[in-house]
């Protein structure tokens, strides 16, 4: 009885375990499935092989003249599956080891052959799937790559897992650096030409197939490549000239450091279309260099000063208040208004004098009783005139960032009736950035109409345009053309009988412009810290204005704070270069040899077949540049073109064949279009861009 006992308690205890264990593995599979199926469900995807972004290559950004600003250039990242199919023989993998750590040392050399080796076996050793081989692989490294013994082989080719990045370069460094802008996820504005079209330039990211290995690491499924590929962004072609960009960098830092200014900005435009040739901008770092850090000529709404009297004149003219021989009363340079203001010239031997005069001599005085012996009673009349010149609005442009232009109304709560309005007249009371500034006296310039500038000409995609850019109309008249004749005779006077004859009136070329010398407010100090800002604007040649330009130089503290002869020889120097590099203004005569027959056309490339057919025609050619003054009377004056390594070549003027072998030569791959010589490339002669590359060339 005992026995049995024992033996039933025995079966009930057992009976017992396994229904508990049962129930225990029941409450298990309930836990885990609706208490923590969300979180094991999101670990099993992340397990499990998905497909993941692949970066698309961003476009280019070309200068008008197809040199190129900012591109992307592709860097590798390289790992080896140590047990991929092509090397799961153990002879296999030690036959070509060796080979293959003998090359990476001799390209790298920052391993011996011996410690590639060690490194290899012993991840083999470890059964990696994914040991890292190199990291910022560039294109041409990888070429040389592909070629090794281990990865050369279609049976062993496998094992190389490549990873492709990519950088943005900009191949001249800080030129127009800010409005070339960048991209940045952690940013949120958009910062130049790169943030401002970054829907274009972007592209479609690409999709790979990628499983997650231990460790965390996602590791491609297929080596060989994207199950979906990345489609590359689209290129803009933006308006900046590069010979201009740097000639406009150059003169401004130049001027910068001899002031030792805060900052300063330059602008050069083309007249007609409103496009932005060149604007440059440089902040003084704590070290005592510039660079470029904001946008000045975009962003920086602060009183215009004495540029601003374009504006007061013109509206004064227009609305029959005054002519250009009407006779103002300067009261010496200094003149204290009733309940009001007492404004001084900074030269104090004006007195009577015409409107015109006034206007080149730069009076403050003259300028501010105008304005309010002329508007006291109905200020409205004078400021709705400025509103109709849209001055009060952006300009909205293609670069984000604009500063938002303010020009006061008697409704506004600051509005003084004693002071405010001889105030505006010389650019106080108000603020206007560069970029407006200039746009009001490209008007003057293009016959009274005003236009917003641009920076962008088209954005292409494989070399086709899909959209173009003009310069949008702001007002198609801003005054009659009688005023307009006068305020153009006036800006000329400027330069050819006021303040700045000694600085930028020259014999080449004439000048319309205006000089302003504002005092600026210090944050919370206002004026006393006596801060002041020298401008120059206007545009040339004054008979065909084909350039209009802004210079503004912030603080100089070192010599002269006039405008005159601080911004005045900035614009000078970059004038004087643009206007002889402008073959359209400054044609030169054609080059002509014997007697009265012209120096025949040739095609460049091939100089033994170009030397042959001198030879032939009995021709002279001597070997010196055509600028560089030699006697043309025997021979016709002939330069060989010698292409920088590692640079584009210049093919314009080709035929097909030379162009081809040229290009082809540099490492370059060629899409050509039309028939006859070579009429452009899409890659400026002398650019750096990577070998690979795709050039566009256009025959006609």
């Amino acid at each position: 009885m005992k026995i049995r006992t024992n033996i039933l308690l025995r079966v009930y205890i057992a009976f017992g375990l396994v229904v508990f264990f049962s129930f225990a593995v029941v409450v298990q599979l309930c836990r885990v499935q609706f208490v923590q199926g969300a979180k094991w469900k999101a670990k099993a995807v992340n397990m499990a092989a998905q497909f993941r972004d692949v970066e698309a290559a961003r476009g280019n950004i070309f200068s008008v003249d197809g040199s190129l600003l900012a591109t992307s250039v592709p860097e590798y990242e390289l790992h080896m599956d140590m047990l991929a199919g092509g090397i799961a023989a153990d002879s296999v993998f030690n036959d070509n080891i060796d080979v293959l750590s003998t090359n990476l040392s001799k390209m790298y050399g920052d391993r011996s052959a011996h410690e590639y080796a060690r490194i290899f076996r012993e991840a083999r050793k470890d059964g990696s799937r994914y040991q890292l081989l190199r990291r910022k692989v560039t294109y041409q490294e990888l070429k040389q790559i592909r070629e090794f013994p281990i990865f050369k082989s279609r049976k062993t080719k496998n094992c190389l897992i490549v990873l492709q990045q990519n950088r943005r370069i900009l191949p001249f460094h800080s030129l127009a650096e800010r409005t070339i802008g960048y991209k940045n996820e952690n940013v949120k504005n958009p910062v130049g030409l790169e943030g401002a079209y970054s829907s274009y330039i972007n592209g479609e990211n690409g999709r790979r197939l990628m499983q997650r290995i231990p460790g965390g690491t996602w590791m491609p499924v297929n080596n060989d490549e994207d199950e979906i590929a990345a489609k590359d962004g689209a290129d803009i072609i933006s308006t900046i000239n590069v010979n201009y960009q740097e000639i406009a960098q150059a003169a401004l830092l130049n001027q910068l450091d001899s002031s030792a200014a805060d900052h300063g900005c330059v602008v050069l435009m083309e007249v007609a279309t409103g496009e932005v040739r060149a604007i440059a901008n440089f902040t003084r770092t704590k070290t005592g260099t510039y660079k470029e850090s904001l946008n000045y000529a975009i962003s920086n709404s602060i009183d215009p000063g004495s540029t601003f009297k374009l504006v007061s004149y013109m509206t004064l003219l227009d609305q029959h208040k005054v002519d250009t021989s009407t006779i103002v009363n300067a009261e010496g340079g200094k003149y204290k208004f009733a309940k009001g203001p007492t404004i001084t010239d900074t030269e104090h031997d004006n007195y009577e004098m015409s409107v015109k005069r006034a206007f080149e001599e730069s009076s403050n005085v003259a300028a501010a009783k105008l304005v309010y012996n002329n508007y006291k009673d109905n200020p409205w009349e004078f400021i709705n005139k400025l509103y109709s010149y849209h001055l009060n609005e952006k300009l909205n442009l293609q670069i984000a960032g604009e500063g938002r232009p303010v020009i006061k109304n008697p409704s506004n709560r600051s509005w003084n009736k004693y002071y405010t309005l001889p105030e505006m007249a010389y650019g106080y009371e108000m603020n206007l950035t560069p970029l407006q500034m200039l746009a009001f006296y490209n008007s003057v310039a293009n016959n009274g109409r005003m236009i917003a500038p641009i920076f962008v000409r088209e954005i292409r995609r494989m070399g086709n345009t899909i959209e173009q850019f003009q310069a949008r109309v702001i007002n198609e008249h801003v005054c009659s053309d009688v005023t307009l004749g006068k305020l153009r005779g006036m800006l000329e006077g400027v330069v050819q009988e006021g303040n700045c004859r000694h600085v930028i009136k020259n014999s080449l070329y004439t000048v319309g412009g205006k000089t302003g010398t504002a005092q600026v407010a210090n944050g919370t100090k206002g004026y006393k810290d006596k801060k002041y800002q020298a401008s120059f604007c206007g545009y040339f040649p004054a008979d065909h204005p084909k350039y209009s330009m802004i210079v503004v130089v912030n603080n100089p503290t070192r010599g002269s704070y006039l405008a005159a002869k601080v911004a005045g020889p900035i614009f000078r120097a970059i004038a004087d270069k643009v206007y002889a590099n402008d073959m359209e203004i400054n044609q030169p005569a054609p080059v002509r040899f014997v007697g009265n027959t012209s120096m025949p056309k040739v095609k460049q490339g091939n100089l033994k077949a170009l030397k042959h057919v001198y030879n032939t025609l009995g021709v002279k050619p001597l070997y010196a540049s055509a600028s560089a003054g030699v006697d043309t009377s025997n021979g016709i004056p002939f330069e060989d073109v010698r292409v920088k390594e590692g640079t584009v070549p210049p093919v314009t003027g080709m035929g097909l064949s030379d162009a081809l072998y040229v290009l082809g030569n540099a490492g370059y791959k060629v899409t050509v279009r039309g028939s006859g010589t070579v009429a452009t490339q899409s890659v400026t002669g002398g650019s750096l861009i990577p070998k690979g590359s795709r050039i566009t060339i256009e025959l006609q």
